[in-house]
This record gives structure tokens, sequence and C-alpha cells, in this order.
């Protein structure tokens, strides 16, 4: 499949170069064959994003040789390394050729790929609008950056005007009306094609044989408020307020001149305050979390906010305001820190009741080595290093069995084959680690194996379904096509969240997750349902008939208290390939927040 921003000329010029590739593998008695098993769909290859940049992009591949110089064939040919060094110059060397032959129309065309973005936009919306929290001002930088480095050219919306529009969270067409600020994307600019593919809510795919992903759509990717609109929306340059400072600050943040107040309060709502919370544990600064909404003075917290007090364990830190400053320039981009003048709340707990609770400095390990999925602990791994930038520990899965548990408080199990698990001791040395406080955090196929641990995950099973008389009857032509009625290369599902319990702190009442399989549980009878799939949760993307059929009904992501501790489950990788933004306040929330 190509996706449909891909130009006719982008179309036929793969070809030429295909078939000059071809006349010298032909006289050479080289074989090849294309158009079977990749795409030029996902923006994420090293050929689809820079043709949904303008040039030409195109994969050469041969079968590598795995810890050798040469390799027997079936046929009982050799194939030498030196044998796909000529056949990767011949394709350079032809791709050259052709590129030289076609040199002014390669020029014309590539001028006329933005020109035409900004005379006639690309596809059947013509304004995108994003509606930012304006506590969420980390996001907002985040996203800015994204765009900037990408190219796309944005404002902010003008003067009010109703407007028709597709909303991505409710997947209905609307009548809206945009404030003055909001973010807007205006589809006729020289990027409009790559605009396009990053933003439109569903693209169209022409045949479901995919290598890959089949959606991603930004707004879904980092979980954004955002609407799309058929008609443009007028907008303006955006008018960025300066900083304010004074006398006191220090560290990027403004030192309060009532320095009577009992403690800061900091958001709960992205990955900044993630960040946040990282650098403050780091620092040495005790951090409660408020664990149910209040108010104090009218000022309104939600679940999750964080809460730095100046009593007996915080008094020793010398200026501890300003120290809190000092810590959160080093390590977040722009975050709120709000004055609280007093402990007694108007609404909801008052600060020193249990309900707001003393975050422990968790130390964490990650299992990786063999059997472990590289992807699966690099993405974690990443997380940890660039993002949160906390410390952890990576342990090798076969050392599993004879892990001193206690050496840890948190453990994270990515995709992989944890044979320890099959060991009646190891899984008792675990469970009893739990018990005790552990928190044990699985990913993806790890969850599955948990099914031994007798903890009440359980897979949902396929609903039976008796054939008819015929249905066993196939022709072998479609075994393919038949394989891709239960395949789901990566399709968006949005799911129930229970934002009440702390792994949804900080998120809305709904989150949308990336199915790359059909693996979903039974909802659990002693444990937590905090994210659900019902009979509507297809959003984007291609998931077979099968598939579709079997992903309702049944939770995603949740949490079993064992003990005095929790096994928490991800059925998705929340933090996919790092630009899955939205899953990493989430990660974050089993991390730091669930008791």
């Amino acid at each position: 499949p190509f996706h449909e921003v891909i130009t006719p000329w982008q179309r036929e010029f793969q070809v030429l170069i295909g078939r000059n590739n071809a006349s010298y593998f032909d006289a050479n008695g080289g074989l090849y064959f294309t158009k079977e098993r990749f795409d030029l769909f996902y923006p994420s290859y090293g050929d689809t994003y820079p043709t949904y940049n303008g040039a030409i992009g195109m994969t050469f591949e041969q079968g590598g040789i795995s810890g050798g110089l040469a390799v027997r064939q079936e046929t009982g040919d050799t194939l030498t390394l030196k044998d796909r060094l000529e056949h990767h110059y011949t394709t350079g060397i032809s791709t050259l050729e052709v590129s030289s032959q076609q040199a002014s129309r390669l020029v014309k065309e590539f001028r006329k790929y933005f020109t035409d973005g900004i005379n006639n936009g690309s596809g059947e919306y013509k304004s995108y609008v994003i509606t930012i929290d304006p506590r969420k001002k980390g996001q907002q930088a985040r996203l800015e950056s994204f765009l900037k480095v990408n190219g796309i050219l944005y404002e902010q919306a003008g003067d009010p005007k109703p407007a028709k529009v597709y909303n991505y969270i409710t997947g209905k067409e609307e009548s809206r009306t945009f404030n003055k600020g909001e973010l807007l994307l205006n589809v006729n600019q020289p990027k409009a094609a790559l605009l396009r593919v990053l933003f439109e809510p569903k693209a169209r795919i022409s045949d479901s044989a995919t290598y890959d992903v089949t959606a991603w759509s930004i707004p879904y990717a980092w979980g954004l408020e955002t609407f799309a609109s058929r008609t443009t929306i007028a907008g303006r340059p955006f008018q960025y307020e300066p900083a304010k400072t004074n006398d006191k600050e220090t560290g990027g943040w403004v030192v309060p001149d009532n320095t009577n107040a009992v403690g800061l309060a900091i958001p709960w709502n992205d990955l900044e305050s993630a960040k946040a919370l990282a650098a403050l544990l780091q620092a040495g600064i005790k951090v409660r979390v408020a664990d149910e909404p209040f108010e104090i003075k009218g000022k309104k917290y939600n679940s999750g906010s964080l809460i730095i007090l100046r009593t007996s364990n915080n008094m020793a830190i010398s200026q501890l305001y300003g120290k809190v400053g000092q810590v959160l320039i080093k390590s977040v981009k722009d975050i709120d820190i709000d004055l609280i003048p007093t402990a007694f709340a108007d609404k909801g707990a008052d600060l020193g009741s249990s309900k707001v609770r003393f975050l422990k400095k968790p130390k964490v390990a990650l299992f990786t080595g063999t059997g472990i999925s590289s992807y699966g602990a690099g993405e974690i791994w990443h997380y940890f290093e660039q993002d949160l930038r906390y410390p952890l520990s990576l342990v090798n899965a076969e050392n599993a069995a004879s892990l001193r548990w206690s050496d840890y408080d948190v453990v994270i199990m990515p995709e992989g084959n944890y044979r320890f698990l099959n060991d009646k001791p190891a899984q008792d040395a675990l469970k009893n680690w739990i018990r005790q406080g552990g928190k044990l955090i699985a990913l993806e196929n790890a969850v599955g194996q948990l099914a031994n641990l007798e903890l009440g995950i359980k897979s949902k099973k396929e609903e039976e379904k008796k054939d008819g008389e015929y249905d066993a009857l196939r022709r072998f032509e479609n075994r393919e096509r038949d394989y891709l009625r239960s395949s789901i290369p990566g399709a968006v599902y949005k799911i129930d969240l229970d934002n009440s319990h702390p792994l949804g702190f900080g998120l809305p009442d709904h989150y949308f997750t990336l199915k790359m399989d059909d693996n979903i549980y039974e909802f659990l009878k002693e444990g937590w349902n905090v994210g659900v799939v019902k009979k509507e949760s297809y959003v984007s993307g291609f998931a077979g008939s099968k598939t579709k059929q079997k992903l309702k009904d049944g939770v995603l992501i949740g949490a079993v208290p064992l003990g005095r501790g929790n096994v928490i489950f991800f059925t998705d990788d929340p933090v996919f390939r790092s630009f899955w933004d939205n899953g990493k306040l989430l990660l974050a929330n089993a991390i730091f927040m669930v008791n």
C-alpha cells in the first residue's frame, strides 16, 4: 500500500528506478522481487519520511548473513558478503544514473511538491485546531518544538467563529467555536502533505497487507484534544508574554514574598510533571501526592497533584522554595508552581490527611538480556535515561531465579520470554517480594506469563462460533488474505480509563492505545480494571475482522493488589518507540504513584 499523499511522479520515479535496476540484474542473472513485503504508508520508515517531505525515498535490501561471510542457499548456490556488496553498489549507481537522466524533472517536481501544498493543501481537512490545557505548558512547548523541527507552520486561532469540525475524542462531527490562543494548523503550507500524514484522524489504506504500524496520528499518540475542519479557520501569529521576574527570582522560579506559605503544589498532568517529580526525589526533597481533588482558597487541585510541605522532613533544606526552583529549572521546560497558604482545605482532604500520601524514592530495575525484547527493554531504558532522567538498574532475566528482590522497590518486565516464571521456588520468591511491598510492572506478552502466579489475570478467550457447513473450505491462493483476518499490525483503540485510580492520575477518562496484537484479559474480579475496551473502542488503522471481534469487553490496563504490593500490567507498550507521548505519564503513574 501507498499513502494517498504520494504523488503520481513519486510513484512513477520508483518504477523508473526499479526497471533500471532490473536491467542490470537481468544481464547478470541476478534475481529480485518487488511490491511484496514493504509498504509506503507508516511515516517512520527511512523511505516514507523523506517521501512525505517531497523527496523520493526507496529501500533496496538483500537478506543478511548472521555471523559469517557466506551462506549456502537451498538451491545449492552460495551467497557471499561480496555478492551483497556488489548488488547494493549496482542499485546505488543505477539510481544515480536514472536521477541524472531525470535531473530537470526531479528539480521541477520537487519544487511543485511544496507550491502545490501552499496553493491546494492536502486532503479533506483544511485546518486542525488543538486545545491544550493552560497548565500543560510543557506539553505545548514540546508540541511546538516538534512542529518546528518538522518545518510545519502553526499559529493561534483568530476571532472566535463557529465551525463544523471532527472531534478526535468523540469521533463525531460537531459545531464548535474556538477561542483565541488555541493552536491552529492550516493545511495550505509547504509541508501540507506531511501535516496531513501526521494529523489526519484516519489515513486511508489501499491494501491491508502492510509491513508495520497502520495508525499513528499525533493527536492520539499525544492525547491532544484536537479538531479537524473541512473549512479554513482564520489565524494569527502567537503573541508570547515575557516571563515575569523580580529581584527574588532563583533558578527560573520567582520566590514569593509570602514565605509563610505552608508549601507548594505542582500539577500532575503531563510528562513534565513526571520529570519534575523524578528530579525532586533525587534532590532529596520530600514530596507528597493528593489521592483526591481538593480546594484551598478558591484554587482547585486535581488527584495526583504534587505537594511539597514545609514540615520537619523538609526543614533541613535551607531555603526550600528556592531549592525547588533550582531543581526544576534544570529538569523541566515549563511547569506551574502554586503557593499553598494553609493546609486547611475548603473542599476535600486537608494536607495532613492520609489521603495526601508521602512518595518514596523508588529503586527501579528493568529485566534485559537473553530472551527479552531488545525493542521493549530499550524503549523503557530510553524513557528513564532521556525523559525521566532517573536511575535504573538493568538485570539479566536469566539471573532472575537468584535475584535479591529486596534490593528493588519496582521491577519492570518488558516483552520477552521469562523462563524463571516456570520455576516454583522463583515464583514464590517473586510473590513474597510483592506481598512485602514490591511493585511488578508487566508489559505486552509478559502479562500473559503471569497467569501461572494465580493473580486472577486471565486471557479473554475468543467467542466460540460454530462453523458453517462449508467454512472449512478455503482457496490456497487466498491464504495470506485469510491470515490478515486475525492480524493487527498497529491500530488505535480508545479505552475507558479510571482516572480516580493512581494509575490514571493526570489523564482524562479515556486513553488512546496502540494495539499491536489481540491480547486482552478478562475483567479482574480482585483488582482494578483501570483501562478497559468495550464494544465500540476501535478508532483507526487496520484490524482484521476476527481481531476486531475479539477486542471488546475486556481489560488492557490493570492493577492487582497482593499483600502490601501490586502487580500492574499494560497489554500494550505505553512508550512505543518513544513517540507515543501520552503513555509516558501512564508509565510514570505505575512507577511513582501506585501505592
